[in-house]
């Protein structure tokens, strides 16, 4: 027997679903103001060919990617998502689910991320700090580098009671991995009391606006300065702490094609204590951008924490684009 009152309201419904949602979503509503200003089909489009049958019902990969955009955004676990997609009707709206449309549920989630992987979202990382070059975001004049821990495990007690046992006299980075589900992490120092198990997170920040241009993540136990070879810009002033302060690092900097702006350790026979004293203050403004990411690792492995750094870095830049850009747009006007 069909049910005609049924599909009449469905109908309906359907037919005035698009002024239901205008009316719902605010219009300074930030997932608004993000899709306005993006791209997402052409940001994606890459990975179409790939994911497009994704989910029983053929997710499109617009769909999950801005999912997992909001996800990062809100800091949801993949059941909180789930029930994002169901109960807020604004994050239905950006992620492109109709009013009565089936949305994914929590194990959608990672099988996307798996699916995806880091070296292709490094891919649209790149695309999206691309698209906001474009729009004026990026300066490429003053970059700044620095590194800020990533906490996979809080305390190894039980670790420590296991390779006691097996006759070592203490747990150290030589034979952590035997003991410990993160076969990647390692124990980091930046003193005596700042102590940590788990990753480095590597970023240079465009001076202008503050957004992170490059991101790249390894053990804890890795010196800051190695990584600047992975992450140096192609041109401009790069500003570094006394950290990066090794004859290698400006040859790399020179080598990417910018020029290095490293405060000098006090026994530098090259320190000038003025110019440290300006490139300090020139930097300051912009040492928050780490503070504000991320300290405990949302995976295991190396590839994973990287992934869940690239993500975290291009919500951050997206968080700060949706505040810059309106007012970009006052000024031109």
């Amino acid at each position: 027997m069909i049910n005609i009152g049924a599909n009449k309201t469905n109908r309906i419904l359907l037919s005035t679903e698009e002024e239901i949602f205008n009316k719902l979503v605010d219009k300074d509503y930030p997932f608004r103001v993000l899709d306005e200003r993006f791209d997402f089909a052409e940001l994606v489009n890459s990975l179409s060919d790939c994911y497009s049958e994704l989910g029983r019902t053929g997710i499109s990969i617009e769909k999950g990617f801005k999912a997992l955009l909001v996800q990062f955004w809100e800091d949801y676990s993949d059941r909180e998502m789930e029930m994002a997609l169901k109960m807020n009707i604004g994050v239905r709206w950006f992620c492109g689910f109709g009013l009565i449309e089936n949305t994914p549920d929590h194990s959608y989630f990672g099988k996307l991320r798996k699916r995806i992987g880091t070296e292709r979202l490094v891919e649209i990382f790149e695309k999206t700090n691309n698209a906001m070059k474009e729009k004026g975001l990026f300066g490429e004049v003053f970059t700044f580098i620095d590194a800020s821990s990533i906490i996979t495990k809080t305390a190894l007690w039980d670790e420590r009671d296991k390779a006691i046992a097996d006759g070592e006299e203490k747990l150290n980075n030589a034979i952590i991995n035997n003991y410990t589900a993160d076969k990647d992490a390692k124990w980091g120092a930046k003193s005596k009391s700042n102590v940590w198990f788990g990753y480095k997170r590597h970023n240079a920040v465009d001076m202008r606006f503050g957004l992170i241009s490059e991101v790249a993540v390894t053990p804890a136990n890795t010196p800051d300065y190695k990584a600047v070879k992975d992450i140096a810009p192609k041109q401009g002033m790069v500003f570094m702490d006394k950290g990066y302060d090794y004859q290698d690092v400006d040859e790399w900097i020179r080598e990417a094609g910018g020029i290095p702006a490293t405060l000098r350790k006090n026994n530098n026979k090259e320190k000038n204590f003025d110019l440290d004293s300006w490139r300090s203050k020139v930097r300051m403004p912009f040492e928050s951008t780490f503070s504000k990411q991320r300290k405990r690792a949302k995976y295991k492995g190396q590839t994973k924490v990287a992934f869940q750094c690239l993500a975290e870095a291009m919500v951050y830049n997206l968080k700060k684009a949706v505040r810059i850009l309106p007012s970009l747009a006052t000024v031109e006007t």
